[in-house]
């Protein structure tokens, strides 16, 4: 039987390491008063995921121009908060002196980041509010997010706008965020529309919004679906598979978040009405910004303009970021115009025709 060391040991440990580690770098950083920190950074997420795609790769280009000889530790972790605990203790092993944490459950890994933080090392949390002592916070308007989404679904929907019956796609259960974006879009469709069905899933995964879309065409009927909130573009492409399967068209209008690539292809198709885009470079800039700060032992008085609270720790820095909407009538002004996707990322052959017709090809 596996025996989990008691709180006092672990805390006592982590410490023991952190000091040894902290010394190890104070001489690696002996002439220079500027730089030689390492930052460890966690993300959520697979390989396919925004964080791995766009994220990290911003964030290291990011310290790298505020720090040249800082030391960036990564890893990624698939919804797992068992692995992203074995992560968060690793990074005292390897002499972090600050941590940029995409946490996946943040009541699981309350205790973890208050053992880092007896340890010193200070937690910068990256678009998901951790709980415990953070030490700063990046994220975007969670209740923006979901009075984009609300206020397109009733612009897709039309006339069925009033009255209409929508299926609720909500996100994971423990993704703090999830119910950020929920109260944003239901203070816009409270009084609109009919919750016909509504799921809060377990994780973020297309396979369980396509679960649960096929019950609720199974109950409600193929015509019985007017629009779909989805609370990001991997329950959107399950969503919309499901209703694909079951026959279902003309396709009711489906939200959506992140700007996927695929989503992006799905809104020119006319599968997906709208995503919502969230500029990831300024994010990943603040986040760089805030943990060469904190390592550096300043303030965040000038980063961060903004206090939250969490579940545990009141008036936390926060850098507070705009998302935007994007359909099929603005792509070219947000992602193509930012360099997140080109037109011809987009308008591959098979989406060539649906590019021409949507404009984005002339």
């Amino acid at each position: 039987m596996n025996v989990r060391p008691s709180r006092a040991v672990l805390v006592l440990t982590v410490l023991t390491m952190a000091l040894g580690a902290a010394a190890c770098a104070e001489n690696d950083r002996s002439g220079s008063d500027e730089g030689g920190l390492t930052i460890g950074l966690l993300l959520p997420g697979d390989r396919e995921s925004r964080y791995w795609q766009f994220d990290k790769p911003l964030i290291e280009k990011k310290i790298k121009e505020l720090c040249g000889d800082c030391r960036l530790v990564h890893n990624n972790t698939i919804s797992d908060a068992a692995i992203q605990r074995q992560q968060m203790e690793s990074m005292i092993n390897k002499g972090v002196e600050v941590l940029i944490l995409g946490v996946v459950d943040p009541p699981a890994l309350r205790s973890t980041v208050e053992d880092l933080k007896e340890a010193g090392i200070p937690v910068v949390a990256y678009d998901r509010l951790a709980e415990g002592p953070i030490s700063g916070h990046v994220t975007f308007d969670g209740a923006q997010v979901g009075r984009l989404q609300a206020e397109a679904l009733l612009k897709g929907m039309g006339h069925k706008a009033d009255g209409g019956r929508i299926v609720m796609m909500n996100g994971a259960i423990t993704d703090p965020n999830a119910g950020w974006f929920k109260r944003g879009a239901m203070s816009v469709l409270k009084d609109r529309v009919k919750i016909a069905m509504t799921y809060d899933t377990v994780e973020w995964r297309e396979e369980n919004a396509h679960a649960n879309m096929s019950g609720a065409i199974a109950a409600l009927g193929v015509d019985g679906v007017d629009g779909v909130y989805a609370a990001n573009d991997r329950l959107a492409s399950g969503a919309i598979a499901a209703l694909k399967a079951a026959g279902v068209t003309p396709l009711p209008p489906v939200t959506g978040q992140d700007a996927e690539l695929a989503a992006v292809q799905r809104i020119v198709t006319g599968d997906q009405y709208m995503t919502v885009y969230k500029p990831f470079e300024p994010e990943a800039d603040a986040a760089a910004t805030m943990a060469v700060a904190l390592g550096r032992g300043e303030s965040l008085e000038g980063i961060a303009k903004t206090r939250l609270d969490s579940a545990t720790t009141k008036g936390i820095p926060t850098v507070l970021l705009t998302p935007l909407p994007v359909t099929v009538d603005n792509i070219k002004d947000t992602v193509v115009k930012d360099g997140m996707y080109t037109i011809d990322d987009i308008c591959t052959p098979e989406f060539r025709s649906a590019c021409d017709k949507a404009g984005l090809t002339r």
